[in-house]
């Protein structure tokens, strides 16, 4: 069976597919719990109650539920009383014979319960106990015609038709046997309580060493909790007795006839009864939220707005502050040349009265090779001019990796901005506007290509 609040959900799912009108408009309860905290199923539980705000659903559900345990107590008191009175009446006399009463208490019940062990070791839960649903439908159980009543019926054989239900049965047998074999172990009690009973046993094919051998068999487990067996002396005594025996041969026999009922009857049938509760449990049916239905809603609910003020800009990547070495310097301007002969003083690379070498302009295939002849056999740590319109396009780049490669301390880089075009008039504004943008662009082109190579840049003055 599903728990109160899944069924209460499905029944909600069957009524709404059937466009049924509830106390509450199922939209409004959904969009309500978009915002609440809570796992899926805890949100639907909460959105069917609310749905069902006059508890019509819950109170149709409770009665089908409420009915149904009914008659399974109402079964298990008769079965009880059955045993009780089965057993009563099979001890009227005052001399009973053992071993036809043991037969008569516990044959039968084993041989279900052997049955029972069988079926369910064969079956390995393939079968559901569909017949089951027609047994005890919910349709007997209450009357009415409208959409709830009829709903909450359906979901009920829909849940007996579940194959887990197998064991539902099976612990609702065993609850009846338990039920025959407490009544019949209230009856013995009694029975021997108000009664002063003798005991005998018959048979033409067992002698007494095998009725001897048969005794001690039968009272190993009762005697491992205490129960006593009767002795040699008292099983040949109580051969073909037609009279009292001594009370303390009978109390012998009373007890194997106790003992023998509560652990070859009760333990093992409470055991099988604990074991199906552990199993119903186990392939319990439960809320499927994978359906469309569910999954509709859960989607609705997992819907999220996002906002402009969520945007997080992810900064651009700046280039590493210049490491000045203490080595001798070298400087050359990559591809342009600079209106200042002196264009490194506007750096902080160099110091004005350190003594450095001037390269010029490294430009075509002989500057880079007449460079790198230099820098292999001179120490030296390299200070490069770039100027604003160079573009960190692919050739560029592979000469400031060559450069880099090739200098012994060094390379650092130093970004020089175009001074004629600074003072030059121009009197398009727009152009102005088109310029500069373009010069940001360029500056932050150089400062992501430095930063990928941690090339160091020069902070100007």
């Amino acid at each position: 069976m599903l728990s109160p609040q899944d069924q209460l959900t499905e029944l909600v799912r069957n009524l709404e597919t059937k466009n049924h009108v509830f106390a509450i408009d199922p939209l409004l309860a959904t969009e309500k719990l978009q915002n609440e905290a809570g796992s899926p199923k805890q949100k639907l539980h909460r959105r069917a109650q609310r749905i069902d705000s006059n508890g019509m659903l819950a109170k149709v559900l409770g009665k089908i539920d409420a009915r149904i345990k009914s008659i399974m107590v109402i079964m298990s008191v008769v079965w009880c009383l059955s045993g009780f009175l089965g057993l009563f009446t099979l001890l009227q006399a005052n001399v009973v014979n053992f071993f036809y009463v043991l037969v008569c208490l516990l044959g039968f019940h084993t041989l279900m319960l052997v049955g029972w062990l069988v079926f369910t070791l064969l079956n390995q839960g393939k079968q559901s106990a569909n017949w089951f649903a027609s047994l005890i439908s919910p349709s007997y159980l209450i009357r009415g015609k409208d959409d709830v009543t009829q709903a909450a019926v359906s979901l009920y054989e829909q849940q007996l038709e579940h194959s887990g239900m197998r064991w539902y049965l099976g612990r609702f047998s065993h609850q009846l046997w338990l039920a025959t074999l407490t009544g019949m172990l209230l009856a013995i009690i009694f029975l021997l309580v108000v009664r002063q009973y003798s005991f005998s046993w018959e048979s033409t094919l067992l002698s007494d060493n095998a009725l001897i051998t048969l005794t001690q068999i039968l009272g190993w487990l009762p005697s491992l909790v205490g129960f006593n067996v009767p002795d040699s002396a008292a099983i040949i005594q109580s051969r073909l007795v037609t009279d009292a025996l001594p009370l303390s041969v009978a109390r012998q026999w009373a007890s194997l006839l106790v003992g023998s009922l509560l652990m070859y009857g009760i333990v093992p049938r409470a055991i099988a009864w604990v074991f199906c509760a552990l199993m119903f449990r186990s392939k319990k049916m439960r809320l499927d939220i994978k359906l469309p239905y569910y999954q509709k809603i859960i989607n609705f609910w997992q819907r999220k707005v996002v906002d402009a003020d969520d945007f997080k800009e992810v900064p651009a990547p700046i280039a590493p502050k210049a490491k000045v070495s203490s080595a001798k310097k070298l400087v050359a301007l990559l591809e342009y040349p600079n209106e200042h002969q002196q264009w490194w003083q506007a750096g902080a690379a160099v110091q004005p009265d350190e003594a450095i070498e001037n390269f010029g302009i490294v430009d075509d295939r002989d500057d880079m090779a007449r460079l790198h002849q230099y820098l292999d056999t001179h120490p030296v740590q390299v200070l490069l001019g770039i100027h604003s319109k160079a573009l960190p396009d692919r050739g560029t780049l592979r000469k400031l990796d060559q450069i880099a490669t090739h200098a012994k301390h060094g390379l650092i880089v130093q970004l020089l901005d175009n001074d004629k075009a600074d003072t030059d008039i121009d009197t398009n504004i727009h152009t102005q506007s088109t310029n500069e943008t373009n010069k940001n662009v360029r500056y932050q082109q150089w400062q992501t290509a430095l930063a990928e190579r941690q090339i160091g840049l020069v902070a100007s003055h």
